[in-house]
């Protein structure tokens, strides 16, 4: 075992904390021989980290202690099964105060061992971290020895001379406090060298790191999901910590008159918006985009967050693009999320598997509103994480292709509903119009930040068989944006 103490030019010894996703947010995990506090409200996690903690120790061949204070070994047995979390190797400490507690006096100070009654409470643990000499010790939870205690001061003063005790044998401690409003637990973030600080709310479940003593740690709020494979940990997404060299070329669509328009087609790396009304193609543009990718031998990714993969392949089937071929070579993975299943940190950790271990170089989203809609949180939160994601993307030379709905059909032309126009570096726009009583399509560019485009609307049509097209420019034609064009005739009278 070390004290973990940081000498020279050695980097401290880490202790993984077993929780997927954790040891990112602590810079490669607990610095070993330290103790941290788990605070958090009941419910929020508290014991399923520290049975993580102490299981990924059994796994690596160390001596670990649970000190149980409140739920008996059968209890958090029972837990950590229906998480999948395996205790077989653990050792535990049952102190759970009975009724003799409440009716006999003795001698609960239990950190000073010189002075223990050889029948206390601190008589058991002292005796069994000096014969087991543990590795790793799960505290749960020590704001129960608050009651045990005569006052406050004797409170933090034991609970100060435990720390030193177990820090003296080299082990890495966890305890945990309720946080509660009558139980504050103030005064036990100063005496530990970390907090690690659980919370949930409407939006879902939550973890920070307040305070992490001798390391860096990455701040923030990272999401947190507890299920039947125990706890895991998504850390929130820093773009700035990611980057790449970015090949400087242009990227055709698939569709020669559409790259025309887009001055060649799109910047590797570059984020585009594909907006415009329901029904206008916008999926359909998208999808013939990632085609072209596939045929270039990339690997693309089509997140869906409005309709199924079952009705994106019964319409390419339709329109001759080869969804199936390209799902089953592998160029494509199509992933439909479920409403409301993921935290946009969570989501964003899929993509970076992907990006990162899938060699994603294409990733579309399909579309923002109803990514606003699926995952946890606010509004303008969720328009955070997506920029923070789209912005990580091309800092990786990931090209990102979002779809953007606009509510109306016709009418006042709008780039966008959602407000994300300001992280486009293209916006391409689908439009309905009405011309001699038929309702056709257009498309144009509002904006392009690198290479010239082509300032001109084309009429697009999307047909059964042939597929996408694009015709040639609508110079002779007025009104397009407002959805009602006119023939111009030249008159200016």
């Amino acid at each position: 075992m070390t004290d973990g103490s940081v000498g020279g030019d050695t980097p401290p010894e880490r202790c993984s904390t077993g929780v997927p996703g954790l040891d990112e947010v602590l810079s490669g995990g607990l610095l070993a021989g330290r103790s941290y506090l788990v605070r958090g409200p009941p419910g929020s996690g508290k014991s399923a980290l520290g049975l993580h903690f102490l299981n990924e120790g059994v796994s690596r061949g160390e001596t670990v202690l649970y000190i149980n204070l409140e739920e008996t070994e059968d209890q958090i047995r029972e837990n950590g099964a229906s998480l999948g979390i395996d205790v077989d190797g653990v050792d535990f400490l049952n102190v759970t105060p009975d009724t003799d507690v409440f009716t006999e006096e003795q001698d609960y100070s239990v950190f000073e061992p010189d002075e223990v009654d050889g029948g206390g409470l601190a008589d058991s643990i002292v005796s069994r971290v000096e014969a087991q000499n543990p590795d790793r010790v799960f505290l749960d939870p020590v704001t129960h020895l608050r009651y045990l205690s005569p006052d406050e001061y004797q409170f933090r003063k034991e609970v100060i001379g435990f720390m030193r005790f177990l820090a003296e044998r080299s082990a890495t401690v966890l305890f945990t406090s309720q946080q509660r409003q009558r139980d504050p637990d103030d005064d036990l973030q100063f005496l530990a060298d970390g907090v690690l600080s659980l919370d949930q709310s409407e939006y879902g479940r939550s973890i920070t790191v307040p305070k992490f003593r001798g390391s860096d740690r990455q701040a923030g709020t990272h999401a947190l999901r507890i299920d039947d494979d125990g706890l895991a940990v998504f850390p929130e997404l820093v773009p700035g910590d990611h980057a790449a060299e970015i090949a400087n070329e242009v990227l055709p669509t698939g569709i020669d008159q559409l790259d025309e328009l887009l001055g060649g087609g799109i910047g590797r790396g570059t984020i585009t918006v594909i907006s415009g009304p329901t029904g206008v193609g916008k999926t359909t543009t998208g999808t013939k985009f990632l085609e072209e990718a596939a045929r270039r031998g990339e690997h693309a990714v089509l997140y869906m967050f409005e309709e199924s993969e079952a009705t994106l392949r019964h319409r390419s089937r339709a329109l001759g693009m080869d969804v199936d071929g390209m799902v089953e070579s592998g160029k494509l993975d199509v992933e439909e999320v479920e409403p409301l299943d993921l935290s946009p940190e969570a989501f964003a950790s899929s993509v970076r598997e992907q990006v990162e271990e899938g060699d994603a170089r294409v990733v579309m989203i399909d579309g923002i509103a109803g990514y606003k809609l699926s995952l946890q949180g606010e509004d303008e939160a969720l328009v955070r994480k997506l920029h923070a994601l789209a912005r990580y993307c091309k800092n990786l030379g990931v090209t990102v292709v979002l779809i953007d709905e606009i509510d109306s059909v016709t009418g006042d032309f709008r780039a966008t509903d959602t407000g994300i126009s300001y992280l486009a570096d293209n916006i391409l726009f689908l439009r309905h119009v009405e011309a001699d009583g038929e309702l056709k399509k257009t498309v144009g560019v509002l904006k392009k930040r690198v290479g010239d485009f082509e300032r001109t609307l084309r009429e697009f049509s999307i047909e059964s068989g042939t597929g996408l097209s694009v015709g040639e420019p609508l110079r002779d034609m007025q009104g397009i944006l407002r959805g009602t064009p006119a023939v111009d005739d030249g008159d200016t009278e």
